[in-house]
């Protein structure tokens, strides 16, 4: 079955072709590394994380996902903190990366970073003067948007209706409201660069166009990012990289997540919902995050609850129970193919609602099955199917022990264990049951069998 992908731009399902099957592009924006990532940053990241894993199944992936390290929000956090945006930068593109590895992201193929490419920005601005769709006022340089005509077509406003509804700055020397700006003057207290305009910095649309043609090519297959990047950020990437590259399509697929509300509201500081993914790691695995994330339809807005975590963790207790309970399924499931209900499923437009069910139906077969081979052919068939959407990808026993910042250790809990074992063999049984309350509030269960007690946390 062809992999089907809703594009922004025709507002319908197209079936995915890359232009070169060799060399598939996919360019994603990435963050602007100023703060600690929330919920709403590691959105974007799991969903194309998802997609590239799907894409690299029959093509040859190029994955670039850029870090943008030069900002007005990334100037003010520094002279904020009296240090520079270099050190800003640093601390905040490792604290992104280690949150999203620890929601079980995998690192693009190419990570471009905007100040190593302010020569690319300069050059195609450059072009943009050269070709009249770009000028240069009080310091500045915009793009003449009535230079181009299809401006509007990805959000599909015209022209009025954007500037009216949309961060635009309505400068007095722009020739239009709606000219965007390319780069623009820095004075000493600002980071700059030398180009033909003065010192300065570029603009933030500019960016993303300079990084994805040096790296991806003048026309990409996929462009991704959240539905608050159609406008105005992708619609200028479009008519900026369009103009400077004589006409040539910019990208064939547009590709946008939905946003991530808070108990039924938008994210905001002013209102102090903001929920980071850090503050979520002490709480929770980050393989819970993630499925979380991936429980509504990428196009769907999100709402982000404690429930939605909650039920998140004990979905995946369920999953990661069936496959401690087949003995085997380790040596089988690398071979295995995938699910092709669920597969079906990530192939329709990424329906990751629809390939969570396909899981549990597989984990239930497993269940069922009295057959010793059987179980291990589906336990083996539900780890690789799992493995397409970044889940099971934890030793079942060490899912069940990991411990977290406020939990018992893991010491602690087996001393605890030998401690109730030996007033059971001393027939203390009233010694017992108050030590297996006391686990039992610290949320772990202890299950005893024919071979011996085991045990796990809950969430």
């Amino acid at each position: 079955m062809p992999i089907e992908l809703y594009n922004t731009l025709t507002r319908s399902k197209e079936e995915f072709a890359p232009a070169d099957p060799q060399r598939t592009t996919m360019y994603v924006c990435g963050p602007t590394v100023y703060s600690y990532p929330h919920i709403g940053n590691a959105r974007p990241a799991v969903v194309f994380d998802v997609l590239s894993r799907l894409l690299r199944q029959r093509y040859r992936l190029v994955y670039a996902r850029n870090i943008t390290d030069v900002d007005d929000k990334i100037n003010k956090a520094a002279r904020e903190q009296g240090v520079s945006i270099g050190a800003i930068a640093a601390r905040f593109a490792a604290a992104y990366h280690e949150d999203m590895r620890a929601l079980g992201v995998l690192p693009p193929d190419i990570e471009p970073r905007a100040t190593e490419h302010i020569g690319d920005m300069i050059a195609m601005i450059r072009e943009l003067m050269a070709t009249d769709h770009a000028y240069s006022a009080a310091g500045h340089v915009l793009f003449r948007v009535k230079s181009f005509p299809a401006y509007g077509r990805l959000s599909r406003r015209d022209q009025r209706e954007l500037i009216a509804g949309a961060r635009v700055d309505v400068a007095p020397y722009k020739e239009d409201p709606g000219d965007f700006v390319l780069w623009k003057p820095s004075d000493a207290d600002l980071p700059g660069w030398e180009s033909p305009w003065g010192r300065g910095r570029p603009g933030w649309h500019i960016e993303c166009s300079a990084m994805s043609a040096r790296h991806l090519g003048t026309t990409i297959d996929i462009h991704g990012g959240g539905n608050d990047l159609i406008f105005p950020h992708h619609e200028n990437e479009i008519a900026q990289s369009t103009c400077a590259h004589h006409g040539a399509t910019f990208c064939r697929h547009w590709v946008h997540n939905g946003f991530v509300n808070v108990d039924h509201a938008k994210m905001s500081k002013s209102v102090g919902n903001i929920v980071l993914v850090r503050d979520l790691l002490e709480k929770a695995p980050g393989e819970a995050i993630r499925l979380a994330l991936l429980s509504a339809h990428y196009r769907q807005p999100l709402d982000w609850t404690e429930e939605v975590l909650v039920e998140a963790r004990r979905k995946l207790d369920r999953l990661y129970g069936t496959l401690r309970d087949v003995p085997g399924w380790e040596n089988a499931w690398q071979s295995a193919e995938p699910d092709a209900v669920f597969l079906t499923a990530l192939e329709d437009d990424l329906n990751t609602p629809r390939a969570l069910a396909a899981l549990f139906d597989l984990a239930r077969e497993v269940n069922r099955s009295e057959d010793p081979v059987e179980r291990v052919t589906l336990a083996a068939r539900l780890r690789a199917s799992a493995g397409h959407l970044g889940l099971l990808e934890t030793d079942p026993e060490a899912w069940f022990t990991a411990e977290t910042a406020t939990s018992l250790s893991n010491e602690d809990v087996e001393n605890l264990l030998t401690a109730r074992r030996e007033a059971r063999e001393r027939r203390d049984f009233a010694v017992a049951d108050q030590i297996r309350t006391q686990l039992t509030q610290a949320g772990i269960i202890i299950e005893d069998g024919p071979e011996g007690t085991r045990w796990r946390r809950v969430g």
